[in-house]
């Protein structure tokens, strides 16, 4: 393993050594890097390919580690992966659904959950072929591109292979500041839902009424209001004491889910009134929420790479995203049920206006105020040192705050011009979500394997899945400006009305 230091630009540590499953997890949601530069990883051969080539992961005699002792065993590396896949994306499935319908919704969940999937094992596959190849110990997702792009026999792509590394970086960039955003929004939203609420919460939590909200202001100037915290907030630079947050945010986001689902499983109305396939033009929408909660690819190479037996790694992957489907499916399908028309942007918006689940709210957004931090690090890692690095030492940390709060405001702002929930997470998900989890994997197979011999249905089904992602980048980027430009009349005011 390698030895500790500070990570490179981009580089996060999932976990310390022999660490407890949520010592040290850096994320609910999905996080990434690519210049992930700490971590052992397969050994290589003189051959070069892996011994089961195109046809699925390496062999696992294939696998040598350094230091196996201090590498994460199968339960911390399915933990780190159940953690990088949940977060608010899950709590906006509902309302993804309705987008879809009933039947169509939980369908495509399956069918987007298998090709993410997929993709995921497509990197993966790429990552073993190429540090085979080349007797490298670990490549991340910007280096395989990197290689993939040196594969392909034209020789202007191979002389500009390199920008490969940069757009990854400029997606993943897009990423995960997009999710700082959401961040914004969500906090806002539920921070207004129970303060307009707070004069009729009561100790009732099975009462059937309504209440109406007290006038508060503008969920903008919440945000508004929320900055200087998180600026604070991400002036916390160290790992480990970022880990210490998110462990706090792990727990409190996962009590969450518990009181959530108890309460959206009781008193299902008669769902025979609810389309089994909603209307095409806000299919797209569903689109981009659903591959904003899928687009986990970016923690994989990582998670394998820190295993001590990472042989496993196959088997954890397929059981991790089978339980993270079944996951997104059953609160998805539940909350669309329960609460049918009505459903909200997120679902905790959707909750009754008793103390107990003013409480989850609160306590949701606690998780989701401290995992801004973390999710804001990598972003922050990538940007930020190249920066630094051309003044000089004595002005350094003056240039390092100043561009974190630069960089806070920007997704404030951001947050403040598209203030509704769902449309910046759809947004997010069409755009950059669509790029790294659908459109690279099955093109950098065919740049991987083409020279080598790849049958034409393994290139037909790669393209395929790569325009299902561009369009999707089109189509749901397109009706999500559209919506937030001309909002539909169906859209529902969050905060005004409460139905208790």
């Amino acid at each position: 393993m390698a030895d500790p230091k500070e990570p490179e630009k981009g580089a996060v540590e999932l976990s310390t050594s022999n660490a407890a499953p949520s010592t040290g997890t850096m994320s609910t949601r999905r996080l990434r890097s690519e210049d992930y530069n700490d971590y052992s990883s397969t050994d290589v051969t003189p051959e070069g390919s892996p011994p089961d080539g195109m046809n699925g992961f390496a062999h696992p005699e294939s696998y040598q580690r350094f230091g196996e002792s201090d590498g994460t065993t199968w339960y911390q590396t399915l933990i780190h992966l159940l953690k990088g896949n949940i977060g608010t994306g899950l709590l906006g499935l509902p309302l993804a659904v309705k987008n879809a319908g009933i039947l169509l919704g939980p369908v495509s969940l399956v069918v987007m959950g298998i090709v993410a999937v997929h993709c995921m094992g497509i990197l993966v596959k790429c990552a073993h072929h190429f540090c085979h190849r080349f007797q490298k110990q670990f490549l991340d997702y910007g280096g395989v591109v990197v290689h993939g792009l040196e594969s392909i026999p034209n020789a202007w792509v191979r002389t500009h292979a390199v920008w490969g590394r940069h757009i990854v970086g400029l997606f993943l960039i897009v990423t995960q500041l997009g999710f700082c955003c959401v961040y914004f929004v969500f906090l806002a939203d539920n921070l207004k839902q129970v303060i307009s609420a707070a004069n009729g919460t009561t100790n009732d939590c099975s009462s059937n009424k309504t209440i109406v909200m007290t006038p508060t202001m503008d969920s903008r100037l919440y945000m508004l209001s929320l900055l200087p915290f998180v600026i604070l907030l991400t002036f916390i630079q160290n790992l480990k004491v970022l880990s210490i947050f998110s462990m706090l945010a792990n727990v409190a986001m996962f009590v969450s889910l518990i009181v959530i689902y108890q309460y959206i499983a009781r008193d299902i109305p008669d769902p025979s009134n609810l389309p089994l396939a909603a209307a095409w033009k806000t299919y797209p929408l569903f689109f981009g929420t659903a591959i904003f909660a899928f687009e986990g690819i970016g923690v994989v190479l990582p998670l394998e790479n820190k295993m001590k037996n990472p042989q496993q790694f196959p088997v954890i992957l397929y059981v991790g995203m089978t339980i993270v489907t079944i996951l997104y499916i059953s609160l998805s399908v539940l909350g669309y049920l329960r609460f049918g028309a009505d459903i909200q942007a997120s679902i905790t918006l959707n909750l009754p206006n008793c103390w107990l689940y003013q409480a989850v709210k609160l306590l949701f957004s606690i998780g989701i105020f401290f995992t801004y931090a973390v999710q804001f690090y990598v972003p922050a890692e990538i940007i930020i040192p190249s920066l630094v690095a051309r003044v000089s030492e004595r002005w350094g940390w003056v240039v390092n705050l100043l561009l974190r709060v630069a960089l806070v405001s920007v997704t404030c702002v951001l947050a403040i011009l598209i203030p509704r929930l769902d449309i910046v997470i759809s947004l997010v998900g069409s755009v950059s979500s669509s790029a790294l989890a659908l459109i690279f994997p099955p093109l950098l197979e065919i740049a991987t394997y083409y020279t080598e011999g790849l049958h034409p249905l393994i290139i037909a089904k790669d393209i395929a899945i790569s325009l299902f992602g561009f369009v999707g980048f089109v189509v749901g980027t397109y009706e999500a400006l559209v919506e937030l430009v001309a909002p539909s009349a169906t859209v529902v005011n969050a905060t005004s009305i409460m139905v208790q």
